[in-house]
């Protein structure tokens, strides 16, 4: 019997220290799971880590797709993972500059002074054109028609019923209800945010001014804020007569309404990924030589007028051993290239094939040690 008992005791004691080993071992999850920040968003530095563990955080707007990109390439190159955190591109921009993550993503180009804290130049290299939708919670109304100049008045508080002389004078066909609008906007540094208030800028400056532009901006005490697309979705969904900017993967995903956007041309055109196309060709028809190509707001009939860009944002000078720097540019590659196919089904419109070239000569400029980590 007390041989028993010493025996139980013993296995008791080899499971607790296993269960402390287990505890004390940190373990980043891989592509398609979103991995916690610690305290502030940030995370540990990656320097001297696995090579074929690659860090990334910033834009919620590309994080469906890069979810489907990263676990497809990870199927075929099984020694690469990427561990991405969907925290707002200013989040992104922050953790870039601090050298806790090994690549950024963003839905606007880094300002000169981003640049400069970055300690040197940041390349831009475009892995997605996407449309801002404009979803709504009301039920029993379809086909919802808004002007910019309605979206501001939203925003800005100035129209603050559903069934508005200004809203009802292009949805005569629809019985707008006799309740309170709930806009719904981001609350982190935001790419989308950026996207949605240059568009506002443009379509409807008189309503909208420059002040007003940015990826965190004063709201002026219109509405409520909710922490990435997710966020703004979940908002939207949950409160009846709320309204929210939102990319359009999370829309169609959710099964969610999303308004008719009455573009440059007069058209009232739904966000989908043929209008979001039609959009691009439009806005890729001058790119410049550091791919900051602006898509809002573009000419033609069929074009919807809230299409944004995200960009991948690397450092020119790597300061990374060269093996990893490999491994991700070699990914990036493939991510403007042949990744570009997951991209329809996503409801994002793939890089035209001059564009796509014009990426895979940006991230051939990066090096390492002075020397180019691409051939």
């Amino acid at each position: 019997m007390k041989l028993k008992k010493l025996g139980v005791l013993l296995f008791a004691l080899v499971m607790m220290f296993s269960l402390a080993a287990c505890g004390s071992s940190t373990s980043l999850k891989p592509e398609g799971e979103k991995q916690q920040a610690g305290a502030g968003g940030e995370q540990k530095p990656t320097e001297g880590g696995d090579a074929g563990l690659l860090n990334g955080a910033g834009s919620s707007f590309v994080n469906p797709l890069f979810s489907k990109m990263f676990n497809e390439y990870s199927k075929e190159h099984a020694d690469v993972k990427v561990n991405y955190q969907a925290i707002g591109s200013g989040g992104g921009i922050k953790q870039l500059t601090a050298k806790t993550v090994d690549f950024a993503a963003s839905d606007a180009p880094m300002k000169e002074d981003e640049i400069k804290a970055a300690g040197g130049n940041v390349l831009h290299v475009p892995v997605t054109l996407g449309g801002v939708a404009i979803a709504y919670n009301l039920e029993g109304v379809k086909d919802l028609k808004l002007t910019p100049q309605n979206i501001a008045d939203i925003y800005s508080g100035k129209i603050k019923k559903w069934n508005d002389p200004q809203i009802a004078a292009n949805n005569k066909e629809v019985k707008l209800p006799d309740t309170d609008i709930f806009p719904v906007h981001r609350s982190d540094s935001s790419g989308t945010s950026h996207i949605f208030t240059t568009y506002l800028n443009k379509a409807a400056g008189d309503k909208w001014p420059k002040e007003k532009v940015g990826k965190s901006i004063k709201w002026d005490g219109a509405g409520t804020g909710a922490k990435g697309n997710e966020g703004v979705a979940g908002q939207v969904q949950n409160t009846p007569g709320a309204i929210g900017y939102i990319e359009l993967a999370y829309v169609i995903q959710n099964n969610m309404s999303a308004a008719q956007i009455q573009n440059k041309e007069g058209q009232f055109v739904a966000p989908s990924l043929d209008s979001v196309t039609a959009a691009a060709k439009g806005g890729l028809a001058n790119v410049p030589e550091d791919l900051k190509i602006e898509l809002n707001n573009q000419p033609g009939k069929d074009s919807y007028p809230i299409v944004g860009t995200t960009w991948v944002l690397i450092p020119e000078d790597l300061k990374m051993d060269k093996a990893k720097a490999e491994k991700m540019l070699t990914m990036m590659q493939w991510v403007v290239t042949d990744g570009q196919k997951f991209a329809s089904d996503l409801q994002y419109a793939p890089l035209p094939q001059e564009l796509q070239d014009k990426c895979v000569e940006q991230l051939k400029k990066v090096k390492v040690d002075g020397q180019p980590v691409l051939k």
